[in-house]
Parts: structure tokens; C-alpha cells; sequence
């Protein structure tokens, strides 16, 4: 999947690579050859009694250049983008055709069979190319995009209400604070306004959430406190001031989606904050994991009063964005436990679009 979610016209020239260091389209590229596989057993077979031998054979003969395969694509993958798109799918055949050549002595294969073995390693090469240009340059981009945008405008309205809200319980109170919480909105909208398609500084959502949890304030008060914390990686703890602040402004230029953490916070307020009396501390950590980015909000569950449950729109809404966005490289995962209540968000650590 594209780095940016815009729509793109369809080429001319020839079809693109897939993503090959994306779990999704390894997952997918196992999926197709295997199920390639399932059917050539399925035709060849004379009766069902043969198919599990066949079945057993064919996986013998499959798998290990089939992995092997997946495996050169994964480590070349950035190369083979780089020739382009008909020099790309030719290297992609080379490369099916070496893991045939180096794994048939280890499956058995004699010499006679090795032409037969190359032949349906270059058909199921074929089809798996066809599936993914197919899937990227015809399926992909208009839904993706008219999807993302209408995830995206569930988003604004809830964000909106919920903001003007807390600007009406102090407008009588006092005008000055409601002066500037306007402006503070509107700056906010301003944000929120602009493509939505592109993944944005983490800095940015950073900051967006720091002026939702200033609105929201107007409502709470002091009931509502917001902890942030930021881990560059287990070696941050061992730097100096200076190079610890080098690794958090690295760790905050790592480049998200937008409005994911905001609807998270909002989500921690209205059900772990507003229907409690008591003071409640929200926890915000953003950590940096090799190659992954992990977020996490964490609030307080009140057990005396609770709202009610929702549809869970806006979790449901960030898990079908990072889909969108990230394939299977990214997940959501949620624990309610000990009187918390944590939403986990993984991700690729990436700097640039």
C-alpha cells in the first residue's frame, strides 16, 4: 500500500511491486501459491482416496521454495523497487526461479521434473503479480481513499460537540477563558480541516491532544489529569539531557495517521474521568520498539457510575484506519484490568512519507 492515501490515476506504463517487507502481502503471496497449490492436487487427483498423498507431496515439493522465495523477496524488496516496474517483475521471476533451482536437491526433485517444477513456479509467479496489480492499481486507491474520508468525517463531529460543550459551561463564567477556548477551537478545526489522507508528525497529534485536554478542562477542572510519557528506547535512560531530548524529538517525528490519538483521549475522559467525582489520571506513553512504534492511552475505570457503553465507533474507526493505512503491519489491542483500562496501538516506526 502507498505510503499516502491519495487517489492516483491508473498508469500506463507497467504494473508496479508490491510491498514485499508487508506482512500483509507475505501472508497474501502464502495464501495464493498455497491455494494454487490446493487446486493443481485437486485437478490432477483421479480420487478423492489419492488427494492426501497428493496433498502431502505437493507441500513437499512447495513449501521450501515457496518460503525460501519469500524470504529473497523480503531482503531484496527495496531493490526491486528501485528497478521499476517490467525490470522489477523480471527480477521477481529470477528470484522464484533460483529458489526452485536451490531447494530442488533438498525436496527430492530429480533433473526430469525441474523444467515442470520451474513452469509452475513462473504460473503461480504470474498470478500472484496479477492479483497484486490488480488489487493496487484498480481496487485499491478509490476505496481506500473514499473509505479513509468517510472514517475520517465520523471523527469531526463527535470531537466538535464534545469541545463546544465545554466552551458553553464557562461562556457566562468567564468570557475571557471562552474568548480564548473559541480561538483554541478554531485553531484545533483549522488542523482538522486539512487532507486527512496523509500521515501527519506525531508532534502534531501531540499537540492537537494537548488542546482538546485544555477544552475539556472547562468541564472537569482539576478532576482531569493528563500524564504523558515518552520512551525513545531501553538505551534512552543511559543518555545525557541533551541526547535524551534528541531521541524524543526523534521519537515525536515518526509519522501517523491522523486523529488517532485524540478520539482515544476522548474516549479515557468520557468514560474513565466525567462520570467520577474523584480526580483520575489519564496515561498517554508513546515508546520506540526497534522498528515500531507503540502507543498507549490508560484511564481509570469507574465502577460506581458508568456511561453507557457506546458502539464502539471510535475504536472500531482507529482499527479500520490502520488497516487502511498499514495493512497487517499495525494493530489495536485493549486490556481491562486492575481498574484500568488500556488501548495498545502498534505500528511502523516510519519518518518521512
Amino acid at each position: 500500500m502507498p505510503e499516502s492515501i491519495k487517489q492516483k490515476p491508473i498508469r500506463l506504463a507497467g504494473p508496479g511491486l508490491p510491498d514485499f517487507r508487508n506482512l500483509g502481502v507475505m501472508l497474501r503471496v502464502l495464501l495464493v501459491v498455497n491455494l494454487l497449490a490446493l487446486l493443481t492436487v485437486a485437478l490432477r487427483a483421479d480420487t478423492l482416496v489419492q488427494l492426501p498423498a497428493a496433498l502431502a507431496l505437493m507441500a513437499g515439493r512447495v513449501e521450501l521454495p515457496l518460503l525460501l522465495a519469500v524470504l529473497l523477496l523480503y531482503l531484496l524488496g527495496p531493490a526491486l523497487h528501485s528497478l521499476g516496474g517490467r525490470a522489477g517483475q523480471l527480477a521477481v521471476f529470477a528470484l522464484a526461479s533460483l529458489a526452485v533451482l536451490v531447494s530442488s536437491p533438498l525436496t527430492g526433485g530429480d533433473t526430469a521434473q525441474l523444467p515442470r517444477a520451474l513452469a509452475w513456479a513462473w504460473l503461480a509467479t504470474a498470478i500472484a503479480l496479477v492479483y497484486f496489480d490488480y488489487r493496487s492499481r484498480r481496487y485499491t486507491p478509490a476505496l481506500v481513499e473514499a473509505r479513509l474520508l468517510a472514517l475520517t468525517a465520523r471523527i469531526r463531529p463527535h470531537f466538535f460537540f464534545n469541545s463546544l460543550n465545554g466552551v458553553l459551561g464557562v461562556i457566562r463564567s468567564d468570557p475571557r477563558r471562552a474568548e480564548r477556548a473559541l480561538e483554541e477551537l478554531a485553531d484545533l478545526f483549522r488542523a482538522l480541516m486539512q487532507d486527512q489522507r496523509e500521515r501527519v508528525p506525531l508532534r502534531d497529534e501531540v499537540a492537537l491532544c494537548e488542546r482538546y485536554v485544555d477544552l475539556e478542562r472547562l468541564r472537569l477542572g482539576e478532576r482531569l489529569a493528563v500524564r504523558w510519557v515518552f520512551d525513545a528506547g531501553a538505551a534512552a535512560a543511559a543518555l545525557p539531557p541533551a541526547a535524551d531530548g534528541a531521541a524524543r524529538e526523534a521519537l515525536l517525528a515518526a509519522r501517523v495517521p491522523p486523529l488517532l490519538l485524540q478520539p482515544l483521549l476522548e474516549n479515557a475522559v468520557y468514560h474513565g474521568i466525567e462520570p467520577s467525582a474523584e480526580r483520575g489520571e489519564v496515561v498517554v506513553r508513546v515508546a520506540r520498539r526497534g522498528e515500531q512504534l507503540l502507543l498507549e492511552v490508560d484511564n481509570p475505570v469507574c465502577e460506581a457510575v458508568r456511561h453507557h457503553a457506546g458502539n464502539r465507533m471510535a475504536l472500531d474507526n482507529i482499527r479500520e484506519r490502520l488497516m487502511l493505512f498499514y495493512d497487517l503491519e499495525a494493530g489495536l489491542d485493549i486490556e481491562d484490568s486492575g481498574g484500568r483500562y488500556r488501548v495498545r496501538i502498534r505500528l511502523p516506526y516510519r519518518t518521512r512519507d
